[in-house]
């Protein structure tokens, strides 16, 4: 089943449900307390929190996301991406749990035609209702397993609606690793659907819960990509008709799974207004060309591509200046990676300072490499360096490191 296909599965039957198909929010979110949208909710907060009256009190949608929390595992699993779409269905007093848990299994079995025996479940270890209606539903309890805050609580990282979640994964195989369901190997039990059950406000962090909202809601989503593994029957996230492959030429494995996934988000955040700086987005977008770039160079392209791939001449730009800064900080960086060992914290803040190497970067060089990196040492030194730059030397001359 083609990725369009998927789509209109999920509005079909959300549609019969009576849910109104809303546009896809900004990826750039009103909320100051957030840079990306990272799910298909956040452009419904205000419903959620009673702030204001939604078209519908059933709605649906398709999001462009961009989430890189999971950054260095690009490349190295077959499930993560910087950006991804997800499918979602919302309710506001409308329905709540039985519904929604009905809904999903019987699409994902009768829609796409999953294996019910393939699916498993997650609830959040304090909710017995969920895991109750899971049994009333038929799954099985051997594929129900209770985890905890980190996995089945959902909120968006910022104060604002929450709520306990429950996850659906397909069991890919022993090909993809061990058994014992998702608490065991996500790899092998792939995370397809979320539910997530908005019934609380949080504050500073998940376990400050400051109220309850108006009404209990319902925000679940569908990861398009993900399901698209498992229809397509491809091992990669990137495998999927979603992802197209830019270098078709360049060998396959861990970096040009990166140059994919960054290539990809990168245009996203281009398209949406974003251009590379030091803070915020700008600082993500720069992040992602910087280390496409390094990836490309260990894959053997030389010379400046990605203003080709991308059309922007920004990036072309970014390109030309970090190929540089990327040969001349690999060479030193290489040089007192065997001369010491490891990285001292006054090498990495040179790098960084006096040969714009960013941290970031030097850290994941060294981890590649087995060594350690004394970011004790590196953030002593910056944090003088602020200092120093807010109050500079009474004679004029300048205090930072050198």
């Amino acid at each position: 089943m083609h990725s369009h296909q998927i789509r209109s599965t999920f509005f079909a039957f959300f549609r019969e449900l009576d849910h109104l198909l809303i546009p896809p929010g900004s990826l750039i979110p009103d909320d100051e307390g957030m840079l990306l949208t990272g799910a298909g909710m956040v452009q419904f907060k205000p419903y959620f929190l009673g702030e204001r009256v939604p078209p519908s009190s059933r709605l649906m949608s398709t999001q462009p996301c961009v989430r890189t929390v999971d950054i260095d595992n690009i490349g190295r699993t077959t499930r993560h991406a910087t950006s991804f779409e997800m499918l979602g269905s919302f309710a506001f007093g409308s329905y709540f749990k039985p519904e929604a848990m009905e809904w999903a299994l019987r699409l994902l079995t009768d829609g796409y035609r999953l294996e019910r025996d393939r699916l498993w479940v997650t609830v959040f270890h304090d909710d017995a209702e969920t895991y109750d209606l899971w049994r009333r539903l038929a799954v099985p309890t051997n594929r129900i397993q209770k985890l905890g805050l980190e996995d089945n609580f959902w909120s968006m990282g910022v104060p604002g609606p929450a709520g306990p979640n429950t996850e659906i994964f397909y069991d890919r195989g022993e090909r993809f690793g061990p058994a014992g369901g998702p608490a065991v190997n996500k790899e092998r039990y792939l995370e397809l659907w979320n539910l997530v059950f908005m019934q609380v406000i949080r504050g500073s962090s998940d376990v400050d819960i400051v109220g309850e909202l108006p009404t209990p809601c319902v925000d679940t989503g569908l990861g398009v990509d993900r399901l698209a593994m498992v229809l397509q029957g491809v091992d990669h996230v990137l495998d999927t008709d979603g992802a197209r492959r830019l270098l078709p030429d360049l060998p396959d494995g861990p970096s040009l799974r990166i140059v994919t996934d960054h290539v990809r988000t990168a245009l996203l955040l281009l398209r949406n207004g974003v251009r590379p700086g030091n803070e915020g987005r700008g600082h993500v977008l720069r992040r992602l060309l910087r280390r496409t770039i390094r990836h490309l160079r260990l894959l053997g392209v030389d010379g400046p591509i990605l203003g080709e791939l991308t059309g922007d001449p920004v990036v072309a730009q970014e390109e030309a200046q970090f190929g540089r800064t990327l040969q001349r900080g690999s060479r030193l960086l290489d040089k007192e990676m065997r001369r010491h060992g490891r990285v001292p914290g006054d090498v990495a803040f040179k790098l960084h300072d006096a040969h714009g190497f960013p941290i970031d970067l030097t850290i994941e060089i060294a981890n590649e490499t087995g060594v350690p990196v004394d970011l004790d040492g590196f953030h002593s030194l910056m944090t003088h360096h602020r200092q120093t730059s807010r109050h500079p030397h009474p004679s004029g001359r300048p205090t930072a490191w050198a």
